[in-house]
Parts: C-alpha cells; structure tokens; sequence
C-alpha cells in the first residue's frame, strides 16, 4: 500500500449499478456512495443515465453506462441509437458489449465495423469508450485478434466481461489482454475483483479500471491501510421521475 495514495486506487473503480432488480433508492444511494468515495465513475443503467449525470455534475465522478448489454447481440443500428441517447443524457464513457455471436463465428468484418462505428460516435463527442470481449466464451485467438481490431481502431479501454457471464476477469486474460493491446490502449477488469489484495494485484498487472459493485468492501480496508477516516454515509437523495 505504501506505493499508492487513496485516489489511486479510487479512481480505479467504476461503481456498477446494473443489477435490474436495483429501485430508484438503491440507484440513489449508491450514486451517493460512488460520490463520498470519489471513485472513477458510476456505470448505471441506461434509463437512469440522466439523472446519474445530473447528480454527478461538479464531483470528480463520471457517468457512464451500458450499450448491447449483456449480451451484444442488438444491431448496429440499435447500438448506434443507444449510444446517441447515452451521449445526449450526458454518458462520459460508454462500455459497450461486442458481438459475441459474430466474434464466434469469425465475421471480424462485421465485428470492426461495429467497434468502429461507435468508437466514432464516442470520440466525436469527446467522450471515452470501453469494449466489452465477455470472455469466458471466447478461446484466446478470439481475445487476441479483438486486442487488435480494439487497438487499430484507438478504443481507449478494453474490458474482460460484463459481469453476468459465467465468470468475470481472470489474471491470464488481464495478462493476455495487456501484452496484445497497443500501449495506448487501457485494460478494465470486471468481475472477479472483490478485496483489495486482488485490485491491488490487477492494478500491477497494468489494469486501469475494474468494475464493481463492491466498492465499500474495496475502498474501506484500502483507506484503513492508509490511516484515513473511514466514510459515514448520510441519507441518500429522493429520485425524481422527471429528471430521467
């Protein structure tokens, strides 16, 4: 822990708060909490983007959210429109799931095409964007000519699963991931982080970002660590049907 300041480590974390079953309390307090421990970002479900935006306007916490999630397999031209609406409501990142079934099948045409499209779309708008592999599908020559296709198109994150798959990031992948993306190119993991030993692990492999919903369990034994106060979470703020 001595080589690393608190800031370090929370800016790893984008705090995850897909889970479909979360209320407009669970979606406000844990936008709360991604603010008080001053984390990358907040990863949110789609329709409640804007008002995640709204809320996260002036913090050092960025909205983002999800485009063909879980499974990737919406057209193009309904990626294109998620991403557009993700944009307009105030998205500063976009995780994005590739096609999975097209990756399989080895249509890599169609599979660049799509990451190149959105890529664009993100980059035009002066935000960032992170594609999603889901690799506990995928065989390692599928992973590495996806570093490649994510590398030559300039995607600034690529990222190991959605976390609703049946396994989240493994130390192989995070490894293979980094010696077959450009130096550019950033690595997230999602899922599979859950203490600070394995962040602390992942972040010395050359990971930038790992997705959680475990941002307490995460965070608390990091501050405790460095001898700074633990967080007190007050009262979350009350939804508001009209800013969403």
């Amino acid at each position: 822990m001595a080589n690393y300041s608190y800031l370090d480590l929370a800016k790893m974390i984008d705090h995850s708060l897909l889970v479909p079953t979360l209320t407009i309390e669970d979606l406000e307090r844990g936008i709360d909490l991604a603010i008080a421990y001053d984390v990358a970002s907040v990863c949110i479900m789609p329709y409640y983007l804007k008002r995640a935006s709204n809320r996260l306007a002036g913090s050092n916490v960025k909205s983002s959210t999800t485009i063909g999630f879980p499974h990737g397999a919406n057209r193009p031209s309904i990626k294109r429109l998620e991403t557009i609406a993700a944009l307009d409501d105030g998205c500063q990142e976009l995780d994005v799931v590739v096609n999975i079934s097209q990756v399989l099948s080895l249509q890599w045409d169609f599979v660049r095409d799509e990451i190149a499209m959105l890529t664009d779309l993100a980059h035009q708008a002066g935000q960032k964007i992170k594609v999603i592999f889901e690799n506990c599908y995928l065989k390692d020559s599928h992973k590495i000519e996806l570093c490649r296709i994510c590398s030559e198109l300039d995607v600034d994150w690529v990222k190991t699963s959605t976390g609703y798959g049946p396994s989240g990031a493994t130390i192989e992948d995070l490894k293979l991931m980094r010696a077959h993306v450009s130096p550019e190119v950033q690595v997230k993991a999602a899922g599979g982080v859950r203490d600070l030993a394995t962040l602390l692990a992942v972040r010395d492999l050359g990971v930038s970002r790992c997705g959680s919903s475990r941002t307490r369990e995460l965070l608390d034994p990091a501050r405790a660590s460095l001898g700074l106060e633990p967080i007190v979470m007050h009262n979350t703020t009350t939804g508001n049907n009209q800013n969403y």
